[in-house]
C-alpha cells in the first residue's frame, strides 16, 4: 500500500506499507536529489519491507517547512529526518543512503544508533581530501559571483563526467531545480562541519553492520570507501560495481539491488530495470 504524507513541521514522505509484519527500510537521497531517486529500488525491496522514502528539507516535496533558519548544519537536516521517523512511529530500521546522504547517516548513527538495524551507502563520502574540500571552499567564494546553477552543474560535472554518467547528470540537474538560490546556498554552508562529522565517523569503531556500494568510475569518493572499509573489516562489506559512477543506484540498477537484497537475506527474484532512467 502506497501512501504519501504532508504534515506541519515534518518532512514530505512515501511510506510503502506491507500488509503483514515487516522490517522497516528508510531512504536518504543526496543534496539536489529527492525521493524519486530510489525509483528503481522501490520495486525491488517493497515486496520485503516497508518503505519510507523522505524528501529532505528543500528537496521534492518538503518546501518551506517550519521552523525556517537562515542557515543549515547537519544536526538541522538530522532532526528533520528523526521527526519525520518518529512520526511514522518506526523505531528500528535498515537505511539507505546515497552521497551527501550517507553523512546524513553517520550523523544518524551518532545521535540514534538504536534505530539503525543495519546501514547501505551507496556513493558513501567518508573522508575529505583535497578535491572535496577544494570544491566546498571556492563554491562558497563563488558564490558571490556566479549563479548557483554554474556551481551545481559544475559539481555534477566533476563527480559524474563520463558519458555513460550522463543519464544520471540529467535526472539530478532536473531534481535540483526545485532548489532556489537561496537554498542551494544554505546547503552549500553544510560544509563547515562536513569535515568534522566524517572525520569522527571514519576514525570510530563501527558496530552495525554495513554495506558500502561504490561505482568503480567513482573517481572523488571511492578511494576513500575503500579505505574505511578495510578499517571496518568486521562490520563494513564493500562492493564495487565495475562501469559505473558515482550514482550506482541509477546506473546499474539490477546490480545495485541484487548487492542489497543479499546484504539484508533476502533472495534475489524481484525484476528490476538494468537501464539507467
Amino acid at each position: 500500500m502506497e501512501q504519501k504524507v504532508r504534515a506541519a513541521g515534518i518532512l514530505h514522505h512515501t511510506i510503502y506499507r506491507q500488509d503483514a509484519p515487516a522490517e522497516w527500510m528508510v531512504f536518504i537521497h543526496g543534496a539536489g536529489g529527492s525521493s524519486i531517486t530510489w525509483k528503481h529500488q522501490v520495486k525491488a525491496f517493497k515486496p520485503f519491507f516497508n518503505l519510507l522514502l523522505i524528501d529532505m528539507r528543500d528537496h521534492g516535496y518538503s518546501k518551506d517547512l517550519e521552523p525556517e533558519y537562515s542557515s543549515y548544519d547537519f544536526d538541522i537536516v538530522t532532526d528533520d529526518v528523526l521527526r519525520t521517523i518518529d512520526h511514522v512511529g518506526v523505531t528500528r530500521a535498515h537505511f539507505l543512503s546515497l552521497s551527501l546522504g550517507s553523512i546524513v547517516l553517520q550523523r544518524l548513527y551518532d545521535r540514534r544508533p538504536e534505530l539503525i538495524e543495519s546501514m547501505i551507502m551507496a556513493g558513501g563520502v567518508f573522508k575529505a581530501d583535497w578535491k572535496i574540500r577544494l570544491f566546498a571552499h571556492s563554491g562558497k567564494f563563488l558564490s558571490y559571483f556566479v549563479p548557483f546553477r554554474w556551481i551545481y552543474d559544475t559539481f555534477i560535472l566533476i563527480v559524474l563526467p563520463r558519458e555513460n554518467h550522463a543519464p544520471s547528470r540529467r535526472l539530478y540537474r532536473l531534481q535540483s531545480k526545485k532548489l532556489t538560490p537561496g537554498e542551494f546556498l544554505k546547503w552549500l554552508g553544510l560544509y563547515r562541519d562536513f569535515f568534522s562529522i566524517v572525520k569522527r565517523f571514519y576514525r570510530r569503531k563501527l558496530r552495525t553492520s554495513s554495506l558500502i556500494v561504490m561505482g568503480g568510475q567513482d573517481h572523488v569518493f571511492l578511494e576513500a570507501a575503500e579505505r574505511f572499509a578495510k578499517k571496518q573489516a568486521h562490520h563494513a562489506q564493500l562492493v564495487v560495481l565495475e562501469g559505473c559512477g558515482h550514482l550506482c543506484n541509477l546506473e546499474e540498477v539490477q546490480r545495485f539491488n541484487e548487492a542489497v537484497l543479499k546484504f539484508l537475506g533476502k533472495p534475489v527474484t524481484v525484476t528490476t530495470h538494468s537501464a539507467t532512467p
